[in-house]
Order: C-alpha cells, then structure tokens, then sequence
C-alpha cells in the first residue's frame, strides 16, 4: 500500500477521491435524474407518475412563459457578463500597484464576494423599496418623484443586474488581478523603452497574455448569469409583470408551487442545461483559437 502510494499518479487519486464523490452524489446524479424526470409527468410527491415521452418538450415550445424567462435570462447575461468582466478588468489594472492603500482597496472590494446573496438582495430591497426605502426617500426630496425601482418594469431587470455585479465583481477582479501580477514586467520595460503609451501597453502587452484569465470569467460568469435565481426571488419574486422571471426562477416556480410540475420542470432545465452547454463549449473554443493566434 506504501509503494502504492509513494507514486504521485496513484496518490492523486486518493485526493481527488472525496472531491469526485460530492461531484457524483450532488452534480451527476441529480443532472441524470432531471433528463430522466423531464420524460415523466409526475409532482414533487411523486403520486400519479405516468410517461409521457416529449410530451413535456413540446408543451414547454408553446409556453408563453418558458420563452419570456429564457428572453429574460439571455438579457440578464447579455447585460451582467461584459459589464462584470470590463469592470473586474479595470479595477484589477487599477489596484495592480502595492501600496498599502491598494491593498486597502482590495480587501475592501472584495467583501461583497463573501456576503450572502440574499442578505444583500434584502438589503438593497429594503434601500429602494418605495415606502421605506432611503434612496426613493431622496429622490423625492430632490423633487424627482417617488421612485419605484424594483416596482418598475423598465428598471427591474437594470437593477437586478446592478445589484449581482456589486456582489461579485471583486472575485473577477482578484482573478484577473493575478493574472497581471504574473506577467513579466520585462515587457513593459521593453515596451517604455520603445516609447510604448500605457493605452499601448494595454492592449498590446496585459491584454494578450491575460487572455486565458479573461476566457475563465467570461466562461464562469456566463454559467453563473444563465443560472441566476436568488436576488431575483428575494428582490422580485420574477415581477414586476414577469419582467425579471429568469428560467430557473420559472423552473422553481414550475416544480414547488402548485401543481408542482416537476416532469415539466425537469424538461425545462435540461433545456437550459443544454443551452449553456453549448455557448460555454463554442465560447471556450473560440477564445484558444485566440489564444493560439496570440502564443503562436
């Protein structure tokens, strides 16, 4: 057993061991299970199950509903991803000196990153809520009106976006903050030295090389915003008029409140699961074929 073990390749496999159990137990086996479930008409009880075959899939084509989610979902990341990710970039190329200021600002961007989302949903909630809230309360001060944010159709899905990309933007930071840190600071020597603007430097040195670093948010917080769920539940509850129902606020919807759908809901999510299967694997590949024109 020593001998076994002493070999680095077999011993990985002893670390790896516990880690591979939670992905089978909590991320396998339920994706496994939905497929199989979206196939079945059954409840959250699972009293009158009966198969239905596609039945599920074609009725979720003609809901009105399923449609307005997945429009609302694709809004979200179309709006949450290229703004976390400029933002997170900026800060990061900003807070890349040390001092102990930066290292100030640092720790304090990131605390949002370890708060509980729905705290935070609550809290924002509370802050614009058009009765108690403290910003309506200024703005009609301000003889702006009343407004009512997360009341309004037009702002909702605005703020709801606001409010994920104050939460999580820091860990973006921090990612591609260690992605300049890495880099050769003989290249920017190289570059001064040839007169290089800092705009130049930018795009023609960080930019390139933080590529593989940029690809793993864009890729993560694309997954993450096709997903989103809890501050649109604490803070809109999908209002106002299905404005922020996301699809998997729709799915739970579906799947917990009656007359608990779960088959149907299962179909939904795999639909979903399939969706962001497909933009991670076609965004994924084309940022190595920039990779590969960049190291090439």
């Amino acid at each position: 057993m020593r001998d076994w073990l002493n070999k680095p390749a077999k011993a990985a496999y002893l670390f790896i061991f516990p880690s591979m159990v939670i992905l089978l137990v909590f991320t396998l086996v339920p994706v496994v299970s939905s497929v199989v479930i979206g196939f079945f008409n059954l409840n959250m009880f699972f009293k009158d199950t009966s198969f239905v075959g596609l039945q599920n899939y074609a009725k979720l084509l003609a809901d009105r509903r399923v449609w307005n989610s997945f429009g609302n979902t694709l809004m979200f990341m179309l709006m949450e991803v290229p703004l976390q990710v400029t933002l997170g970039l900026f800060v990061a190329v900003l807070v890349s000196r040390a001092s102990w200021f930066v290292r100030l600002a640092r720790s304090v961007l990131f605390i949002p990153v370890v708060c509980s989302l729905t705290s935070i949903s609550i809290i924002w909630s509370l802050i614009l809520d058009p009765t108690i809230g403290i910003i309506p309360y200024y703005t009609q001060l301000l003889g702006l009106g009343k407004c009512t944010f997360l009341k309004d159709p037009n702002l909702a899905m605005p703020i709801i976006v606001f409010l994920s990309v104050w939460k999580n933007f820091g860990q973006t930071m921090v990612i591609l903050l260690a992605g300049i840190q890495s880099i050769n600071p003989t290249y920017y020597e190289a570059a001064m030295v040839e007169g290089a603007k800092p705009a130049q430097q930018f795009f023609r040195i960080t930019l390139p090389l933080l590529l593989p670093n940029v690809a793993f948010c864009v890729i993560t917080n694309l997954i993450g915003s096709m997903q989103v769920f809890d501050q649109v539940y604490v803070a809109t509850r999908g209002g106002p008029m299905f404005r922020t129902e996301t699809a998997v606020m729709y799915i739970y919807t579906r799947a917990f409140s009656a007359p608990f759908q779960l088959g149907y809901a299962s179909a939904i999510a795999t639909v979903l699961f399939v969706i962001i299967m497909i933009l991670s694997l076609t965004l994924n590949r084309w940022f190595l074929k920039r990779e590969e024109a960049v190291y090439a």
